[in-house]
């Protein structure tokens, strides 16, 4: 016996558990991974500009970003958590009333990944519940706290009905408390890449997955200035709904002024 090679196997064999183990790490947490099921991270065109909001409904900023929208004629995609739904029910309400789209973005706010099938089927199915009974449909799309995922989530998400798993192009990690200004120029890279590949799907947040009421000022001020540059460059705004259809539907230009 080469008792010489031991050594050499037990190298190779660490190499590859820890090669294992950082695809693994990959597939579970890179917005543009596919190792464990399908997920949409772009637009189907250069200029069509998904916006998505994750952790609401929050009463302290929501109201304000409907509005927001609403004045410039953007549509958005907003992935609710489902405790916070229902709570407020009524904002719920207004967030499709207004045209948008409701998305799952689970009951508590967990990481998924190591969640057992059971598990997360409870957070998918009360997220379900708790948008349904407030607005009269449940959401077709999810998106994972965190953007973590493991091989346990695609079957679930298809079992509650869900049709897809949303992940983005563009974080602007506007969970830290930041001045406005600092997300106004994390923002300018908004179709800065939109190519053969797609328009950008923009993750932002409304709220504050910890509690209600969560501060998020700074994201309604750098959409204040955001919304009508990028309606000027010929943007438009699409919800997950018209990403999946490949096309958006007509959106006059907004009045500014």
């Amino acid at each position: 016996m080469d008792t010489a090679a031991i050594p050499l196997w037990g190298s190779a064999s660490a190499a590859a558990v820890a090669a294992g183990a950082g695809i693994a790490a990959w597939g579970a947490m890179h917005p543009a991974a596919q190792l464990f099921g399908p997920t949409i991270r772009r637009t189907p065109r250069p200029n069509a500009l998904a916006l998505t909001f994750d952790d609401g409904p929050n009463p302290a900023v929501t109201p304000r970003l409907l509005d927001l929208l609403e004045r410039h004629q953007a549509r958005a995609t907003f992935f609710l958590i489902g405790r916070f739904a229902r709570a407020c029910p009524d904002l719920v309400r207004e967030i499709t009333a207004r045209g948008h789209v409701a998305g799952n973005h689970t009951d508590t706010h967990p990481n998924l990944i190591w969640l057992s099938r059971a598990h997360i089927a409870g957070e998918l199915e009360r997220c379900q519940l708790a948008v349904a009974e407030a607005c009269g449909s449940a959401p077709r799309w999810m998106r994972p706290p965190y953007g973590f995922r493991g091989p346990q989530l695609d079957g679930e998400t298809r079992r509650q009905g869900l049709r897809g798993v949303v992940m983005w192009s563009l974080i602007c990690y506007d969970w830290k408390p930041q001045p406005a200004s600092q997300l106004i120029g994390r923002l300018g890279r908004a179709g800065e890449k939109g190519s053969a590949a797609g328009g950008d799907i923009v993750v932002l947040h409304d709220g504050d997955h910890r509690m209600l009421n969560g501060r998020r000022q700074h994201v309604v001020e750098a959409l204040e200035y955001w919304l009508p540059r990028w309606r000027d460059a010929g943007m438009e705004f699409v919800t997950m709904d018209e990403v999946a259809a490949g096309a958006s539907a007509p959106q006059p230009s907004a009045a500014h002024g």
